[in-house]
């Protein structure tokens, strides 16, 4: 089965930029869609990394476009009201026709984050708990039968209406690539999207998702590996290394060398991009998310001509 290529619209970069109009997100969601790629994704953030709110823009992506998966990278669903954000995303996925993935995580552990989390009054240590909670009451309502909860929520006898497309609801794909994050990708997700891992490490850790998965009596093959992966094309190499220094810097307000050990990148000459690619591919991961740090419409173009040497 062929790679599926995913593109990450820019909507932090736009916000970033003082462009915070949504026609041109779209046209670029459906530039993508003509190329050839698979889905659309959009991040997440209230206050940490100012930009559009997914949920409404994917909704938006997912009317416009009938052919191209959306996906959240990632969501955070610990800010939400389960009971609510399970309404939202049943909602969302009808307009999808079943097209919907959730891609969720527990954000990083850096003030701004942590500011977030108080201005949601969400308690920032028990983000683990209440997503993993949040989402099992999710995926109860999801049924389409009466559910009681008796938890961190409180719900009696509540039925959703409408209930996702896909039944049973989207599937759920957890960011991380620590020893816990490893952990619940295997008992309790359906596919895996981290930023950190080396090709190499990928692979490794894939297998232990999937030994993980089997030990807890789930149908490993069933899950999907994904990585989410930063691409910068020049081809002065040292050119494109100081554009994603740049990038990640204005990005997040941390230095380069910091986040290059937390996110994996290519930086380079479009020549090379399609083998660095394949590394994660030959070790497993069939759904490659990628983040361009500008040019994204050239980009596009030069990654869709690449996409038969991406097997």
């Amino acid at each position: 089965m062929p790679t599926c290529l995913g593109y990450l619209l820019p909507t932090r970069e736009k916000i970033m930029a003082g462009e915070p109009a949504t026609a041109p997100l779209l046209d670029l969601a459906a530039r993508a869609e003509r190329l050839g790629f698979d889905a659309i994704w959009v991040g997440d953030s209230l206050f940490a990394r100012p930009r559009h709110e997914p949920l409404t823009l994917m909704t938006a992506i997912a009317a416009r476009l009938k052919r191209v998966q959306v996906g959240t990278a990632v969501l955070l669903p610990a800010l939400h009201n389960p009971v609510l954000l399970a309404h939202q995303v049943a909602t969302l996925d009808q307009v999808a026709e079943g097209r919907l993935i959730l891609g969720v995580g527990i954000a990083a552990d850096v003030p701004n984050i942590r500011a977030e989390f108080i201005a949601a009054g969400v308690p920032f240590e028990k983000r683990v708990g209440r997503m993993l909670e949040g989402l099992r009451l999710m995926r109860a309502l999801w049924s389409g039968k009466p559910v009681d909860w008796d938890g961190r929520w409180k719900v009696e006898g509540a039925v959703l209406g409408p209930t996702p497309n896909r039944p049973g609801g989207p599937p759920l794909w957890v960011g991380g690539s620590l020893p816990a994050s490893i952990e619940r990708a295997g008992r309790h997700f359906d596919g895996w999207m981290p930023i950190a891992p080396d090709a190499a490490q990928w692979g490794r850790q894939w297998r232990e998702i999937k030994d993980i998965a089997r030990a807890a009596g789930r149908n490993a093959d069933a899950l999907v590996g994904s990585m989410y992966l930063n691409i910068v094309l020049d081809d002065d190499a040292r050119r494109a290394n100081d554009k994603l220094d740049h990038f990640l810097e204005a990005y997040y307000g941390q230095p380069a060398a910091v986040l290059r050990k937390r996110q994996m990148g290519y930086a380079g000459p479009a020549s090379g991009v399609a083998e660095w690619l394949n590394e994660y591919v030959r070790g497993g991961c069939s759904h490659l998310v990628l983040r361009f740090t500008g040019d994204h419409e050239r980009n596009l173009e030069t990654i869709a001509g690449l996409r038969e040497k991406i097997v």
